[in-house]
């Protein structure tokens, strides 16, 4: 199969859809690589490490786009990108279709395939595409938010863990997750007074056994949530429903009560976000105030660490990637369920259930695919 990866154009994205070292995986597999040059600069890949992979360096992504079989991404694409859509393409990729009817649209007018990480579910339930992200999000929500807390930012003015003899901040994370649980191990490691919210009673137990009288586990429900913002100094969103769009959990009243230059990161962006008053920003104006409230709202947070996060990413990417190259979408999905959860468009149509739910689209039985 002919791979492709294009330099990403989404606004301070400097993540890369592959490594030198998965191009070496595809060409030793038998396949051929196009990279779009400078594909990688961001992320600290230069093209001749890639060149020296064996990847064929292409120099504009109009050319890597009409020369693969296959597109490796990591953002989902611009409308400046839809031209390239083609019958038969694959696009291996985030997508967060439920909250980008423009995109789903040009796709299934296009009748090309799209793979999206973050629908991807292994047996047992989790989604190992979106894990590391998601990782990586949880972790900078409480780096980004403490400093957003700062006065010279607009915060309150407070440092999150406090000092002997002042109050630590308060932390109210919404969703236990892995975006949640890796904001609640960064939060409470560095000593705030941490609130975990999530339906899932089971998941609060386990945090609760790991974490102790160090942290408050509550059961989300919607006094709940409104009770813990009202009282917060930092809200971080993490709820996930994947494939869908973000229930708006965070009403725009409940800010009212919250104090003056208290902080939300809504890591739940992509998706639309948790939070009523969410809209997406960028890293280089990543922030906006509602109701005096600042608002961290970047849809792509771990593309301000991209060396970490595009090796991570393309750490998980790449065996399912493997699986499609060598065998067409259509076997790979025969073969291994698991890819066919990741299958959003095909053939014309929107194959996520959660997708054509919320867009009142059609939806496409299994056996179509399989």
């Amino acid at each position: 199969m002919k791979v492709g990866c294009v330099k990403e154009i989404k606004k301070n994205e400097f993540r890369a859809g592959m490594t030198p070292c998965n191009v070496r995986s595809y060409i030793q597999e038998g396949h051929q690589v196009y990279l779009e040059r400078d594909a990688g600069v961001g992320s600290g890949f230069f093209t001749k490490e890639y060149e020296d992979a064996g990847a064929v360096i292409l120099d504009s992504a109009e050319d890597v786009w009409n020369e693969s079989d296959m597109i490796i991404k990591v953002e989902e694409p611009l409308e400046e990108e839809f031209k390239y859509f083609r019958k038969g393409l694959i696009l291996y990729a985030y997508l967060h279709l439920a909250a980008n009817r423009p995109l789903t649209d040009a796709m299934i007018e296009s009748s090309m395939s799209g793979v999206a990480y973050e629908t991807l579910t292994e047996r047992n339930g989790t989604l190992p595409l979106l894990a590391p992200m998601s990782q990586i999000a949880g972790r900078l929500s409480i780096q980004e938010g403490a400093k957003y807390l700062e006065k010279p930012l607009g915060g309150l003015g407070v440092i999150t863990p406090g000092v002997s003899g002042a109050l630590r901040a308060n932390v109210m994370i919404l969703g236990g997750g892995v975006v949640g649980s890796n904001a609640l191990k960064i939060a409470a490691g560095i000593g705030a007074k941490v609130s975990i919210l999530d339906l899932n009673l089971d998941r609060l137990a386990r945090l609760d056994d790991i974490y102790g009288n160090r942290i408050q586990t509550l059961y989300s429900s919607q006094a709940a949530i409104e009770e813990t913002v009202s009282a917060a100094d930092l809200v971080i969103g993490a709820v996930l429903i994947p494939g869908k769009a973000t229930p708006k959990l965070i009403k725009r009243s409940y800010l009212y009560a919250m104090r003056p230059n208290s902080v939300i990161v809504d890591v739940a962006v992509n998706q639309g976000g948790c939070c009523e008053t969410t809209k997406v920003t960028y890293h280089d104006n990543p922030t906006y105030v509602v109701c005096g409230v600042i608002h961290y709202c970047v849809g792509n947070m771990p593309g301000a660490v991209p060396r970490t996060s595009t090796v991570a990413l393309t750490n998980a990417t790449l065996s399912y990637g493997l699986q499609i190259a060598d065998k067409g979408l259509k076997r790979a999905c025969q073969d291994n369920l698991v890819i066919y959860s990741a299958v959003n468009t095909f053939g014309g149509v929107c194959t996520c259930r959660n997708v054509c739910v919320g867009f009142g689209l059609n939806h496409i039985q299994p056996e179509v695919i399989l």
